[in-house]
């Protein structure tokens, strides 16, 4: 996700390989909204759907967590945190239901902080396990423990709905993997080898999504609900939670081994994938509203190579700096007059006066 500098320093130079993860991720992200009502007709679209599924969200909670583990509680952070996360949360959730109540001609559709509708649940996820940045960072084996944590969540259906909080507790371990990596880790998958060896591992994968797409349920991937409210006996969540994990993990690995390092034309759009992401969830689920896939054209082969180029191009140009200009107050809110100065912005203040005087 964005990572934005607000002090009086210079921004601290960014990556090209992370703003390129960023953007090309997202992309596959708006590839996948755009294949989910086409795999009814396509076993093609389900097994693209099925196998980006499997790894585009894991890749982005990785980075977030590795671009997170800085975090502690000084109030700086803390505010960056409400202004950067909390309050998108609560505007686009705010703007998500007033959307649904009208594009899909549903007015009653009630009005809930505590239950993320589409895409916000990232935000509210975010939030948590960035808040929970300093447990992870003080435990002994994190990533073992956060893995506990999902596979209970997999089993126990009475989690409910708050806060999607399944999301939030089975997503958690590629959160704290990104709190416990180390730029060397980057490096052993951006070697040659890594690259060469991805290419039959995404091969396999897409052969093993193909023969999966009518027999597995999709929504183990989302992770929005345990093993029973899918149908499942209890102990395959365990299984599964475990076995998509690994999965995720391997496929993650391939994805980063083909990411350019160098910096690219589409290297600035990796700052803007916040606003890609939650701004192309309006034409997501417009697109179903409003009946475009009704269009028989689509259920084609070539219907559908266009809707995947136009996912990508809509999604590209959300990310673009004008957008993020003109959405900055939404996205990234000074909100100087919510919070009160820290004895450091006091002191820089004066110091900089005594350096005018």
């Amino acid at each position: 996700m964005p990572v934005a500098g607000k002090s009086g320093k210079p921004a601290k130079q960014r990556d090209a390989f992370f703003d390129n993860a960023k953007y090309l991720a997202i992309v596959l992200v708006a590839m996948g909204h755009a294949w989910e009502p086409l795999r009814g007709d396509s076993r093609a679209a389900s097994a693209l759907y099925i196998t980006v599924y499997s790894f585009h969200m894991p890749a982005f909670i990785i980075i977030s967590g590795y671009f997170s583990r800085s975090f502690d509680m000084r109030p700086d952070r803390l505010r960056r945190l409400i202004t950067g996360v909390a309050v998108p949360y609560v505007i686009f959730e705010v703007a998500y239901t007033l959307f649904k109540r009208y594009a899909d001609n549903d007015p009653h559709y009630p009005f809930s902080l505590l239950d993320p509708w589409y895409l916000t649940w990232f935000l509210i996820a975010l939030f948590v396990w960035r808040l929970t940045t300093p447990l992870w960072k003080a435990v002994r084996w994190p990533v073992p423990l956060a893995l506990a944590i999902a596979v209970l969540a997999s089993v126990s259906p009475d989690i409910g709905d708050d806060l999607d909080l399944q999301r939030v507790l089975q997503f958690l371990p590629f959160f704290v993997l990104g709190l416990a990596l180390k730029p060397e880790h980057f490096q052993l998958v951006r070697r040659r080898e890594a690259r060469i060896l991805s290419v039959p591992i995404f091969a396999a994968a897409l052969v093993f999504a193909y023969w999966a797409a009518p027999r597995m349920n999709a929504a183990w991937f989302y992770r929005r609900d345990s093993a029973q409210e899918l149908g499942a006996p209890g102990w395959t969540g365990v299984v599964m939670t475990l076995a998509m994990f690994g999965c995720s993990l391997v496929l993650v690995g391939c994805f980063l081994a083909w990411v350019p390092r160098r910096h690219m034309w589409f290297t600035v759009l990796g700052a803007g994938t916040l606003y890609g992401y939650l701004f192309h969830g309006f034409l997501a689920k417009g697109s179903r509203f409003w009946d475009w896939y009704d269009a028989e054209w689509l259920h084609s082969p070539g219907g559908e190579i266009a809707a995947t180029l136009i996912a990508a191009s809509v999604i590209t140009a959300l990310c673009t700096p004008p957008v993020q200009r003109m959405f900055k107050f939404a996205m990234e809110p000074e909100m100087r007059w919510a919070f009160k100065r820290d004895a450091a912005e006091i002191a820089k203040d004066r110091s900089r006066a005594g350096g005018r005087g």
